[in-house]
């Protein structure tokens, strides 16, 4: 077998954490044409009490360049006959290979006392992960939720590698306070396995190509408005298309009226703001909106707080979010995907916990959604507490969404 590009996936849901292991190892081992440089692995936190052991056992089955993964609440990958599996709260591990020819791959861990200020010079985030920004790097990164300082590990990549896709999750367990898990192996650090903290990560250079499609999970309601008084992450005074100022709160109460009954009823528990962080745009459409929390109200002034900080000429839409809002959502950015690139190898899908059957009543909704549009690739993944990816040019922490990557060799 040549030495071509391969992008590989193995699923099991098998309740002990060996027999998990000889299963996906076994489905790999007559695939691949030879060692694989990465190894990305997702692992349900039905297997917590199996974490330290996770790393050594593979290690030993299935030799491979470096390994990056962490624990989730579900994890995602594909049965033996290629599709698309979601399965949440019950044990499931789901193992992707790759062989990449002509790709240098640099594994790296980054504990949070490691983190750069962010005043630090582009330099200082460069030798914190040993990555050239010359080589045009994609990142993909998978972080701890209460000790990676995230929000600021992200600015700082943006920082020092600005033209860099960068994807990812944070790691989850399917119970509130339960320990999560990241796992990182390298041949520089044999000795490393499980983390409990910090980040873990690779960067892919060379020959290989990482698309995203960001599926925010909502459906624009209204006109979107300009920001004209703002102070921090208050809304003060927006204006409407005809250039007339109001108190955001007032805008909202008059929109929320005009809307039919079922979407009055969603208003109330549902309701999100998508804010455009190119301000320098004159069109825009979905993709170009970071939806963010509707965080308070206050009546006096009439202003809206939200979970962001806001700017003035900043464009702002107000947004729905339920089942069909989410699906609508999605086909809207599977569809609107272009044609002119490559058919992916494979795929990631970095999922909020709160997607999936908890959303849709169903399992297996978005990774089938995708491969009904790509066709029957690879996709793996887990189901996170904040998702990686890009809106408008910059990467940032979502919720409620579902951020693709999908790999392909660049010629």
């Amino acid at each position: 077998m040549s030495d071509s590009f391969q992008w590989l996936n193995a699923f099991s849901t098998r309740p002990s954490l060996e027999g998990a292991i000889a299963e996906v190892v076994a489905q790999l081992q007559g695939a691949l044409s030879r060692t694989p440089d990465l190894g990305i692995i997702f692992i349900s936190s039905a297997y917590a009490t199996d974490y330290s052991r996770l790393v050594p056992l593979l290690r030993e089955a299935l030799p491979m360049g470096c390994l990056i993964g962490c624990g989730g609440g579900g994890v995602i990958g594909v049965d033996g006959d290629g599709q698309a599996m979601e399965v949440e709260e019950t044990p499931a591990l789901s193992l992707t290979v790759a062989v990449l020819p002509g790709v240098t791959v640099q594994p790296f861990y980054l504990p949070v006392h490691q983190l750069p200020d962010l005043d630090s010079p582009p330099q200082a985030w460069i030798e914190a992960l040993g990555v050239d920004p010359s080589t045009k790097p994609s990142f993909i990164v998978l972080a701890d939720p209460g000790s990676s300082q995230i929000t600021d590990l992200l600015e700082g990549l943006d920082f020092a590698y600005p033209e860099a896709v960068k994807v990812g999750g944070l790691a989850s367990g399917s119970l509130p306070g339960m320990p999560v898990g990241l796992f990182f192996d390298d041949e520089l650090a044999p000795d490393w396995g499980l983390m409990r903290e910090g980040t873990v990560g690779v960067a892919l250079s060379g020959n290989i190509q990482l698309e995203t499609i960001v599926a925010q999970g909502c459906r624009p309601i209204g006109e979107a408005y300009r920001v004209e008084q703002g102070d921090r992450n208050i809304l003060l005074q927006i204006s409407d298309p005809d250039g007339t100022w109001h108190s955001p709160l007032t805008l909202l109460r008059e929109l929320i009226k005009g809307l039919d009954e079922e979407d009055q009823v969603l208003a109330q528990n549902s309701l999100f703001i998508g804010v455009v962080r190119d301000v320098f745009k004159t069109q825009w459409n979905r993709g170009d909106f970071l939806i963010r929390n509707l965080i308070g109200v206050d009546p006096k002034a009439g202003a809206i707080a939200i979970g962001d900080r806001v700017r003035i000429g900043q464009q702002v839409q107000f947004h729905l979010r339920d089942a069909d809002a989410s699906l609508e959502d999605l086909d809207f950015h599977l569809n609107t995907y272009p044609a002119a690139h490559p058919r992916p190898a494979g795929a990631l899908l970095f999922s909020c916990l709160g997607r999936g059957a908890g959303l849709y009543g169903k399992s297996h909704v978005d990774s089938r959604r995708f491969q009904q549009q790509f066709g029957p690739i690879p996709v793996a993944g887990f189901f996170g507490n904040g998702e990686i990816g890009p809106v408008g040019g910059r990467s940032f922490l979502h919720g409620y969404t579902s951020v693709f990557a999908l790999a392909h060799p660049k010629y």
